[in-house]
Order: structure tokens, then C-alpha cells, then sequence
């Protein structure tokens, strides 16, 4: 391990509950896959299978906020074990109703219910925030060794839910996935050492994290990158079972994930200058030109290296929001913050989702292809519009004319600006 990933985990615990996340977060990568396999070969409906991924992902996307906003007033392990065990309830019900071929509307009640889930990534970030506190160089390695962790569920947790759904029964997949999930939570919240503390009731303000303008941007510019996720992995499933070879989607959609993560672990090792927000930017757009090529490759091969160059800007621009993220965001509110990114992700693989669904059946995978496009032109555009609400903002000082300073204010003034700032 390069020596500042080792320096990160110096710190006692830092190991146990980083590991916990790993497992906690296979899902992400996990479930919506999971549900389109497996619906997909009960039923041979790509669009039902979208819209079932996306109902997911659109009900974690309201209820994940809620459940941070009262982590950080009440701690993780109160809430996280009871919201797990009703998301785990929930898929239990969505296997057996698509099992038993119940009418669709079940499906969906269920799976509405299974967004009832964490967002464990949140979690193990906030505790590495809160241990490396005012230390920027290391809070910007732990975060790019987090999306390490990410990356890697997504490179080994498609081929183990679509693998498993394809090569066992259908629902192998999101059982799996709904294992890790109370696994990994209830492992987290086993440890009490490093787990930040709730902020006191008077420190939380009324309204929410997203309230912040730059948060704001970033979030939207979430729902469409998180369109680009959503799209490529149900088109991609679609595109392989055209070409002959659907358990391949695993493996193509795993060297996807590859690219981002090597990518995040030379970017952890790197000290950058400049502010954060020019990076995000230039992130951002390099995911929505990486789209381009997926129009133009007809084979399994040539796609697996098209998803590959794709990756490379991914974890990258992730680790970069969780820092716009911090400096946005109060810290009685950070845990809220960096869901709601999620949040947006969420809503957009929704909505990419169900879109490439819809696409799919009425035009074929190669044409599924287009809505990961214009989900990258789009979030270039949100990215350009707002970022003036990501740059910092200077600090003036306005002296009135008729009045000379008295001895020191200057000084106090330096001071208190300096307050604000920090």
C-alpha cells in the first residue's frame, strides 16, 4: 500500500470500520443490477425491470436524506440497524412476490420500501471526517481510498449478483446483496470508537443541508451523471444478451469500475493545487465526452475498453465533490450532505434506468446507448452553469470614508474575516 494510504490508517479502528463499509456497501453496486437480471429472465420485460431498479433508486433517494439528518442528530447506530432491518424486510418481500409472479404493483410497493436503506458510504466518510479534521492532506487520501472501496464493489459486485442470478436462480443476486447490507451495517455500528459523536440539538439549524447554493449545484449535476450509471448498466446487460454472451455484462461492467478505480488511487496519491471546484469541473466533462465512443462500438471487446477509458474520470470527480461537499456544508449537517449527493446519484440512475429500459425495448441496446449521452451533455451543462456557486468567495472589507479606524480594529476585522472563512 503506497505510504499515504498506510498513513490513514494509523489511526486505531480506521481498518475495522472501513472494511465495514465495503461490505455495507455492496448493494449500491448490488441491487438495481440485480433486479433487472432477475426480472429480466423471469419475465423477459427490460422496460419492467428499469422502471423496478428505478423505483429503488428514486425511494432511496427520498428516504436516504432523512435517515443522515437523523444520524447526525441522533448518532449512527440508533438509526442505521432499524432502517436496515426494514430495507432488508422489503427485498425479502420484492424476491418473493417476483418468485411467485404477484401482479406488478407489488413489486413496486416493495421495492419502494427497500430504499429504506443507509447510505453507508456517507456514514464511513463522515468518520473519516471527523478524525482527520483541519487535516486536508489526509482527509483527501481517505477520501480517495473510500472511492477505492466504491470502485471496488462495483467491480466485483455485478459479477457477483449478475453471475449468481444467471448461474444459480434468479433472485440469487439481490439476496446476496441484501446479506452484505445487514452484515456491513450492523458490523459499523458494532463499532463505537469511531463513530462521530451527534451534534447537540442547538447546533442544528432549521432547514436543510440543501439549502446551500453549492451543494445545490452539485446535486443536480448528480442526477445526471447519475443517469449515466443508471443507462449503462441496464443497456449494457441488454447490448450482451444481443451479442449472445449476457454474463458477460458482469465482466464488461466490472472493467468499467476498474478504470475509476485505478484511477482514484493515483489520484489519492497526488497534492493538487488550486481549488477543488476547477477539478470538479474539468471531471465532469471529461465523463461526458467518454460517452462518445459507446455510440460507434458494435462488440463486446471494444466495449469493455470504451467503459474502461470512461472510468478513468470517475472516481476522481467523486473524491472531489466529497471535498466541495465539506466546505459547503456545516459540520452539524455533513453526514445530510454528502447523502444528498448520493441522493441525486440515485435519482439519476432512476431515471437513466428506466429511460434505457424504455429505449432498449423499443429500439434495440445499440440505441440504448444514446441516453448515457445526453445524461453526460447534460451534466456538463449544470456543471458550467453553476459554477460560480462552487468558487470561493473573496472576503472585502469595506472602511467608511468619514471615519478613520480606531488602533487595532484592522486587525480585528483580519481576524473575524478569518473566522468566517474557517
Amino acid at each position: 500500500m503506497p505510504s499515504p494510504y498506510r498513513a490513514i490508517f494509523g489511526r486505531p479502528g480506521t481498518l475495522s470500520f472501513s472494511a465495514a463499509g465495503l461490505l455495507g456497501r455492496m448493494p449500491l453496486s448490488m441491487m438495481g443490477i440485480g433486479i433487472v437480471t432477475m426480472v429480466s429472465q423471469l419475465t423477459g420485460r427490460y422496460g419492467l425491470a428499469g422502471a423496478l431498479s428505478a423505483a429503488v433508486a428514486l425511494s432511496a433517494a427520498v428516504l436516504g436524506p432523512q435517515i443522515s439528518r437523523l444520524v447526525d442528530r441522533h448518532g449512527q447506530r440508533r438509526v442505521l440497524r432499524p432502517a436496515t432491518l426494514v430495507s432488508i424486510a422489503a427485498v425479502a418481500g420484492l424476491l418473493l412476490s417476483a418468485q411467485q409472479r404477484w401482479p406488478d404493483w407489488t413489486l413496486f410497493v416493495f421495492a419502494a420500501c427497500a430504499g429504506c436503506v443507509p447510505s453507508v458510504g456517507a456514514m464511513i466518510r463522515a468518520r473519516w471526517a471527523e478524525l482527520y479534521r483541519g487535516s486536508p492532506r489526509e482527509l483527501h487520501t481517505a477520501y480517495s481510498w473510500e472511492s477505492i472501496v466504491d470502485e471496488t464493489c462495483f467491480i466485483f459486485g455485478p459479477i457477483l449478483s449478475i453471475g449468481l442470478s444467471t448461474a444459480w436462480f434468479p433472485e440469487a443476486g439481490p439476496l446476496l446483496a441484501a446479506v452484505f447490507l445487514g452484515t456491513g451495517v450492523f458490523w459499523l455500528t458494532a463499532q463505537r470508537g469511531t463513530e462521530p459523536v451527534p451534534h447537540p440539538r442547538e447546533q442544528h439549524s432549521t432547514g436543510s443541508a440543501l439549502r446551500s447554493r453549492g451543494l445545490q449545484v452539485l446535486v443536480v449535476t448528480f442526477v445526471a451523471t447519475g443517469a449515466i450509471f443508471g443507462a449503462i448498466d441496464v443497456v449494457t446487460v441488454a447490448f450482451a444478451e444481443e451479442q449472445g454472451h449476457k454474463a458477460a455484462a458482469s465482466l464488461v461492467l466490472a472493467v468499467y469500475a476498474l478504470g475509476s478505480c485505478l484511477a482514484g488511487a493515483v489520484f489519492g496519491l497526488l497534492h493538487l493545487k488550486g481549488h477543488a471546484s476547477r477539478r470538479w469541473v474539468v471531471g465532469v466533462c471529461a465523463m461526458a465526452v467518454s460517452m462518445v465512443p459507446l455510440q460507434l462500438v458494435g462488440s463486446l471487446p471494444l466495449m469493455a475498453v470504451a467503459l474502461f477509458v470512461a472510468g478513468l474520470s470517475i472516481a476522481p470527480t467523486m473524491v472531489t465533490t466529497m471535498a466541495l461537499v465539506e466546505e459547503h456544508v456545516p459540520r452539524s449537517k455533513l453526514t445530510e450532505g454528502m447523502t444528498w449527493t448520493g441522493t441525486g446519484l440515485a435519482v439519476g440512475v432512476a431515471l437513466g434506468s428506466s429511460a434505457a429500459g424504455w429505449v432498449v425495448d423499443a429500439a434495440g441496446a445499440g440505441r440504448g446507448y444514446l441516453v448515457p449521452g445526453a445524461a453526460g451533455a447534460l451534466a456538463a451543462l449544470v456543471a458550467f452553469a453553476g459554477w460560480r456557486r462552487l468558487r470561493p468567495q473573496p472576503v472585502t472589507q469595506s472602511v467608511p470614508v468619514a471615519a478613520a479606524p480606531l488602533p487595532g480594529a484592522s486587525r480585528a476585522a483580519e481576524e473575524q474575516d478569518g473566522e468566517r472563512v474557517g
